[in-house]
């Protein structure tokens, strides 16, 4: 049962449970409780789950571990704080936990000062993989009575037979940046972690949740304490107030060209810097943070370059440490930084957000501005600069569903088999099971609540070793199953080795080589996650020069190079964020309107209808106005309900079909390859694609007649079409899955990637694994093939969302309109030119 916090938990001062010291501490350091801590102290006191949701800095740390704390004191004044752990606080970041560490020890000190009398000292204690082994051994001897930790640190300490009984009492679980968590398999993994702990525990614990930005909060509630238990959420994410605006660095963008808008863009940031005292500059990839830096240091900090600085995942973590200490001491005036300090990271001060084109969901703007504003009382504000005129209205609507509360709902992946693999492994070396009873404990977790017993049976007869084929790549079994007597148990003294060495979610990257044929010259790297993106044919941009994909052996891409042709892929698309699907309809619902509004009333009131309802300087609301009515004027803007297909032609006269589809990368993926797959097998040849979040384009061969096809007819066509399994054939043989199919090998302990303490090189776990995946092919039902194509149909993609489009398509809720141009119409412009065009520096598009 999930159950909003009412006014009966509601306490405006510090409750009477409190002990006099924690009360005295308390008022000496705040003036009133905040928003959070006013409904979740007598939650956690009354040992209620809760999920606390609330901006940064709202205090809901402090909210979550001052019961606790009270409770431990209470304990220590009767003598009766014992040697074993009491609360185990998890967060997926590294940094965080260093945090929250120090920031532990500073109240526990203070409070114990000013108790006045000799008390037990409550210790606090940091495991991760960075802890020293002497660390780890004195904790053995002395555990912690709070536990700092992460995801993958649980799930070893569950596995470690001394170490596991200090956890057996553990009375509080505290899960923090429970957004970023819940919608990845490291929180699967986590959710299945705490199944385990109150199997092992033999009672249920108290859980509670932190996070910034969620939405649906039910789901996250649920994800937090797994199926059917009780959850409280206290939900104050909108107490603090928030400043907003999108502007453009130029009168009007549809008109500037490339260099004016790349000059007005550092004049506008070095604006911004200057008239507040810290900025933090949010770009959407780590190339156009280094690109911002420099520009920034260059024109505007030549005699002091050291107060600007770069914060990102690709520098090494002395760097960012410094970067994020001067930060916290108000050295700098701006940090300019990706993805890395969007969550909690204590950075000091920050009165100006500033966001480099779309961050692509509600969430992750709320998420990202959020970080400005001392604390609650302080107004967060932000601003987004557009550079690219797709980016101005649907960040324009962005913002507005931001002011009115609207967030992106997240997405918990379910089933995943590969990270039951890894738990089922776990669990075996801990005791024999009942496979009925494991198979209870791992249902409770919210991600398995679906979990079919036929697919955790193929799980268990894979880690049994009753797949013969696997043993002639010397894949052996980790488990013994008996099936008449229902048990599994522990096999092998290599398993407890296996296990720690492999366990966790995140795979192993590295770049990729690119040499080119036939001279197998070497001509610079690609990130892995590019690669995967690649299929046979492609062209991309490396160095400057164009090159066509030809295929890839383990960590080498082999490509030829070409002369003239359009790049299918932007060097960016790897690193760049998808468009969320909620967000994508709230687009097309406004451009239906602007449009509507263009069309009765004209520009100059359109201009003033975008000012008057969007949170937008009057650049933007001038450039939005504009671009919709060229689109106009030109072709046709499509309604919220309506797919447009246009039939034109590229820079370089190739054939092309834009399918104009806002629905976000992820579902256009989906789409773009089972509509080229049925295009492909009608006029026999292979189709090249290009995605973007606003529609896909198709480029077809010179002596196919594309204005005289009827494209609308493939679209209806999928409609009564089994759509996943056409993108499971055409999947098979891309670098995707032979990629995805390592991940998803490497988790499941099918590929190792330490055996014995030798780390093996990701070149030889791609080698091993595309071995495999031949062999697997063959076998039924084998559950890590499956695992695979479920995370490349559902997480890379988002089938589910495709065949929401192709149902409303069926019922005739969605329309398609299919219209000829002899150029490229306003709206087809951006995909035509995709994958020339880069982000943050416009000056080096073509």
């Amino acid at each position: 049962m999930i159950v909003r916090a009412g006014k009966e938990w509601y306490s405006e001062e510090l409750p009477e449970f409190f002990l006099p010291c924690i009360r005295k501490w308390f008022y000496s350091r705040f003036k009133a409780l905040t928003p959070a801590q006013r409904y979740s102290f007598k939650l956690i006191h009354a040992k209620k789950n809760v999920l606390i949701t609330s901006p940064t800095g709202s205090g809901k740390t402090l909210a979550a571990f001052l019961s606790i704390i009270n409770e431990l004191f209470l304990l220590a004044e009767r003598n009766e704080l014992e040697d074993k752990i009491y609360c185990i606080y998890i967060s997926p970041l590294r940094a965080l936990d260093n945090d929250v560490h120090r920031n532990l020890q500073v109240p526990l000190k203070e409070i114990r000062e000013m108790y006045g009398k000799e008390l037990p000292e409550i210790r606090v204690g940091l495991r991760t993989g960075d802890v020293l082994p002497s660390e780890k051994s004195r904790q053995l001897k002395k555990p912690p009575h709070i536990l700092i930790t992460t995801p993958e640190s649980i799930a070893i300490m569950l596995n470690a037979p001394k170490f596991a009984e200090a956890l057996k009492d553990v009375k509080w679980v505290i899960v923090d940046e429970i957004h970023e968590l819940a919608s990845s398999k490291r929180g699967v993994h986590l959710s299945l972690s705490l199944e385990r702990l109150v199997e092992m525990c033999g009672r249920e614990f108290v859980r509670i949740g932190l996070g910034a930005t969620l939405h649906p909060l039910e789901e996250a509630a649920r994800f937090l304490v797994g199926n059917r238990r009780e959850c409280y959420i206290v939900d104050v994410s909108w107490e603090k107030e928030y400043d907003l605006k999108v502007v453009c660095p130029v009168r009007n963008l549809i008109l500037a060209d490339e260099t004016e808008v790349s000059e007005a863009l550092y004049k506008k940031l070095y604006s911004f810097i200057k008239s507040h005292r810290t900025t933090l500059i949010f770009t959407n990839t780590r190339s156009a943070t280094e690109k911002v830096v420099y520009n920034l240091r260059e024109k505007f900090f030549k005699k002091n370059p050291e107060v600007v600085e770069a914060h990102h995942g690709s520098l090494s973590r002395e760097i960012r440490l410094d970067v994020e200490e001067r930060l916290k001491k108000g050295k700098l005036k701006a940090v300019v930084c990706s993805t890395s300090l969007e969550l909690g990271v204590d950075i000091g001060y920050v009165d100006l957000v500033v966001q480099i084109s779309s961050p692509k969901s509600v969430t992750r703007a709320v998420q990202r501005i959020g970080r400005s504003g001392r604390g609650i009382e302080e107004k967060a504000k932000g601003r987004i600069i557009v550079l690219d005129k797709d980016d101005l209205l649907e960040c324009s609507v962005m913002l507005k569903c931001a002011k009115e509360r609207k967030l992106d709902r997240f997405k918990i992946p379910k089933n995943c088999l590969d990270v039951l693999c890894q738990h089922i492994v776990g669990m075996a070396l801990n005791k024999r099971w009942k496979i009925e009873e494991a198979y209870r404990v791992v249902k409770r977790s919210y991600c398995y609540r679906d979990l079919s017993y036929e697919d955790f049976l193929s799980v268990l007869y894979y880690l049994a070793g009753r797949y013969v084929s696997l043993e002639d790549q010397r894949i052996y079994a980790k488990i013994w199953l008996d099936e008449e007597k229902k048990e599994f148990g522990r096999r092998g003294k290599y398993t407890r080795v296996i296990y720690y060495l492999n366990l966790g979610t995140i795979p192993d990257e590295v770049k990729v080589d690119v040499y080119s044929l036939p001279s197998r010259k070497y001509v610079g790297s690609i990130e892995e996650e590019f690669l995967e993106r690649l299929r046979k044919g492609d062209i991309f941009v490396l160095g400057g020069k164009l090159y066509r994909f030809l295929y890839a052996r383990a960590m080498r891409c082999f490509v030829e190079p070409v002369k003239e042709a359009s790049p299918t892929i932007p060097s960016w698309f790897s690193e760049m964020l998808p468009l969320s699907f909620d967000l994508a309809r709230e687009v097309r619902k406004a451009r239906e309107v602007i449009a509507e509004v263009v069309k009765s009333c004209g520009k100059t009131r359109a201009v003033k209808f975008v000012r008057e309802n969007f949170p937008v300087d009057l650049n933007v609301a001038r450039s939005i106005v504009e671009y919709i009515s060229r689109q106009m004027e030109v072709l046709y803007v499509p309604r919220e309900n309506e797919i447009l297909v246009e039939k034109t032609y590229g820079i370089r006269g190739e054939n092309v079909v834009v399918f104009h589809a806002l629905y976000g990368r992820k579902v256009n993926d989906a789409l773009s390859r089972a509509v080229a797959s049925l295009v492909s097998d009608d006029i026999d040849y292979d189709v090249g694609i290009t995605i973007s979040d606003n529609g896909f384009t198709l480029i077809l061969p010179e002596f196919v007649d594309h204005t005289s096809m009827n494209f609308s007819s493939y679209l209806y066509k999928l409609c009564e079409s089994d759509i996943e399994r056409l993108l499971k054939e055409n999947v098979r043989r891309t670098e995707l899955m032979k990629r995805r199919f390592r991940h998803c090998a490497a988790r499941s302990f099918l590929v190792l990637r330490n055996y014995k303490g030798h780390k093996i090189s990701v070149a030889k776990q791609q080698i091993n694994a595309q071995i495999i995946l031949k062999v697997v092919e063959r076998l039924e039902n084998f559950p890590v093939l499956k695992e695979t194509y479920r995370e490349i149909l559902y997480d890379v993609m988002d089938l589910e969302n495709a065949k929401r489009v192709l149902n409303e398509l069926k019922e005739g809720k969605i329309s398609v309109v299919e219209m000829c141009s002899d150029i490229p119409s306003p709206f087809a412009h951006g995909l035509i030119v995709l994958a020339d065009s880069d982000i943050v520096s416009m000056k080096d598009r073509r």
